[in-house]
């Protein structure tokens, strides 16, 4: 039999990490290469992933709660393949004294999961000074708990003020409950957002841009037609798949909105992939509407229903995440009238889709008149974007949306 190794997959793009939420095999089962094994967390995708390979679980590695590198081990098997290297490894281990402790192979020695890093820094315990238990050396979050359930610390495992390497910590101390407040535990995959949009607002200069159009034909066409639409295709025909179409186009016209900074780099992307924000009662998802520019409004319609079913029972893939080189956010539908959004790392822009309200606008001649007005606002990675290709973007989805009639065909 063969010992292999299951390493922690890359579920999605710029997914560097993930958290292991539920263990669904335990030591000794017998799975089937693609037969799922484990729930995992990321701050885009709660998804289930499939086992590598065909054989028994002789190892849980990563337990439970814990966040892992991409690349990481989180198991490992024993399968039928390769027997015989592995026999000759195994009279090559009977044939050498067994090694003490301190010997044994130190290789992630260093590599600390975050929860490890965050427990170890409450309790004020050098990691330099503690035995990993996890492969090649790894210390575990149980390592840490082991020590702090001893009741002290160690002057060994005691953190050297001078010597110590800086843990993040706050310049003040963290606010504390009172009597009647309620502690509300942090998720795993709110705190992958919490990550995220923390690498978001720390690496990119985000900059803002605001344009208020007029929809008034665009909600009167929509409203005419809704109804007949919903009884013949089957799903409802709302407000936002016209946006979404009329921000493809406008991407297709100026494709430098539909960017990504890569440090010494930029990259244009060629396929206009639009990443929608739907949300659930503690987390928000981005699945995404794949080449959105050759779909129809209809088309666009669909996808949006397909996905938010998805998210909202629990059946998103990682597949479905992938890929986004834009994002609209529909904040109108909370009722919002203004905000700025957070760009969805690495994408340079996301544009907030406000609500649809009715105002007195002044018209031709000074005559006021009762419109319906919906602001978009858009955010931008002033690394890559600047005023003058974002006005002129938001300026061509401006018109595109004014222009929208009875005469424009949703199919």
């Amino acid at each position: 039999m063969a010992v292999e190794q299951m390493t922690m997959p890359k579920l999605g793009e710029s997914v560097t990490e993930g958290t292991i939420s539920k263990w669904l095999v335990n030591v000794g089962d017998h799975v089937n290469k693609y037969d799922p094994i484990a729930e995992v967390m990321t701050d885009k995708v709660n998804a289930e992933i499939p086992s590598s390979f065909t054989g028994q679980i002789t190892e849980l590695i990563a337990i439970e709660g814990e966040t892992l590198e991409v690349g990481e081990v989180i198991c490992k098997f024993e399968t039928a393949e390769k027997e015989k290297q592995h026999n000759e490894v195994l009279k090559e281990e009977v044939s050498e004294p067994e090694k003490s402790p301190l010997s044994a192979d130190q290789t992630n020695k260093k590599r600390y999961s975050p929860a490890v890093v965050r427990l170890a820094g409450e309790h004020h315990i050098n990691l330099e000074h503690v035995e990993g238990t996890g492969a090649g050396g790894r210390i575990t979050r149980k390592d840490i708990e082991r020590i702090i359930a001893s009741g002290t610390v160690s002057k060994e495992h005691e953190v050297e003020p001078k010597r110590a390497e800086p843990q993040p910590q706050a310049e003040t101390p963290e606010p504390r409950g009172t009597v009647g407040d309620i502690e509300i535990p942090v998720t795993g995959i709110r705190s992958a957002i919490a990550a995220n949009m923390v690498r978001s607002k720390h690496e990119i200069p985000h900059a803002w841009m605001m344009m208020e159009v007029d929809v008034t034909d665009l909600v009167s066409y929509r409203n005419k037609i809704k109804t007949d639409f919903k009884k013949k295709e089957g799903f409802n025909l709302t407000f936002f798949a016209f946006f979404i179409k009329a921000v493809a186009q406008a991407l297709k016209e100026f494709p430098q909105m539909n960017s990504m900074w890569t440090g010494d780099k930029i990259i244009q992307k060629k396929d206009i992939n639009i990443s929608i924000a739907v949300a659930t009662e503690d987390a928000l998802f981005v699945p995404v509407i794949k080449h959105a520019d050759e779909k129809t409004i209809k088309g666009i319609a669909r996808e949006i229903t397909d996905l938010a079913n998805k998210v909202r029972s629990g059946k998103l893939m990682s597949k479905d995440m992938e890929g986004g080189t834009f994002t609209v956010n529909n904040t109108g539908s909370f009722g919002s009238v203004q905000s700025m959004g957070i760009i969805n790392y690495p994408q340079a822009a996301i544009l907030q889709v406000e609500s649809i309200v009715k105002r007195p606008v002044v018209k031709e001649h000074g005559m006021i008149a009762v419109r319906d007005m919906v602001n978009l606002c858009v955010s931008i990675d002033h690394r890559v974007l600047d005023g003058l290709i974002c006005g002129k973007f938001l300026t061509r989805v401006k018109h595109t949306l004014e222009h929208i009639d009875e005469h424009t065909s949703v199919y």
